[in-house]
């Protein structure tokens, strides 16, 4: 088989099962077994493949027909710029979390020695780039997880950047003593009745990381309440939310004390972060 047979069995095979684009998938996975990148996937389509690389392909399709995460069969997911290792144990980043990273990385940069506290922090992902983009700043991420700290660790040095990562469930991990001049969080946020009925893909995801209880906002109330303890006087709390969260998160942050409380939209219009800040 060359790798042009390849890529149109690996498309005529995804797309009977219904896969969402199975193209950019046949030729993600064909590039992933071969070793070649896109292009030269593309450029190279007379060449064969070796048994080897036809099993691991057969192999590959199988998975990818039965839903499993294309990011988790690649074993990695590009975020910000940078790849991260990402399987079974962690959600998979998504883009939109970037903009997320881009609110926290502009309060940072105007301060020396800043401080960052990622909850929830999953593959590491949004500490990893804070540490990458603000290497001024020292970050701290945690996690009730101790296989997504795992995954998180081996993040941070293949990033080559320094993370505090510590194991607990959101603030019980954080050190007494310690204030940030940011605390960040992509929580869980999907109502706990609306997580069986999620797109086959999401479903293989840990539950954990998605499961925000009865009306989606149980972390919310936890975050916005505990941390002005863990804030710096004028320090910022950033929090991703769901499309149909803004009124109510913002809500919250009002009414617990934090001022120049924001709901901002990401680059497709949708609700997606709230900000608020400690007073000073």
């Amino acid at each position: 088989m060359t790798i042009g047979e390849a890529l149109t069995h690996s498309r005529i095979l995804l797309e009977k099962h219904g896969i969402p684009d199975p193209e950019t998938d046949s030729l993600l996975l064909v590039s992933h077994i071969t070793g070649l990148d896109m292009l030269m996937t593309r450029l190279e389509k007379n060449r064969p493949l070796t048994t080897e690389q036809e099993q691991r392909l057969s192999s590959l399709l199988l998975s990818r027909t039965q839903r499993k995460p294309l990011q988790y069969l690649l074993g990695e997911q590009w975020f910000y710029g940078r790849r991260f290792i990402v399987d079974k144990r962690v959600l998979i980043p998504r883009q939109e979390t970037e903009s997320l990273c881009s609110l926290a990385i502009s309060f940072l940069t105007d301060r020396k020695n800043g401080t960052a506290l990622d909850l929830c922090t999953g593959s590491g992902a949004i500490a990893v780039t804070l540490a990458a983009e603000c290497p001024h700043s020292q970050v701290y991420a945690s996690d009730l997880s101790p296989d997504a700290l795992d995954v998180a660790r081996m993040n941070a040095t293949a990033n080559q950047v320094t993370v505090s990562f510590c194991e607990g469930d959101l603030f019980e991990a954080v050190s007494e003593g310690l204030r940030f001049d940011v605390i960040i969080s992509n929580p869980p946020y999907i109502p706990s009745a609306d997580c069986k009925n999620l797109q086959q893909e999401v479903l293989k995801e840990p539950v954990m990381a998605l499961d925000g209880g009865g009306d989606g906002l149980d972390f919310y109330r936890r975050i916005v309440t505990e941390a002005p303890h863990y804030l710096k006087p004028g320090g910022a709390l950033m929090m991703e939310i769901g499309y149909d969260q803004g009124e109510k998160v913002s809500s919250m942050c009002v009414n617990a004390g934090y001022v120049d409380v924001l709901v901002h939209r990401d680059l497709y219009g949708q609700q997606r972060m709230v900000t608020g800040k400690r007073p000073l």
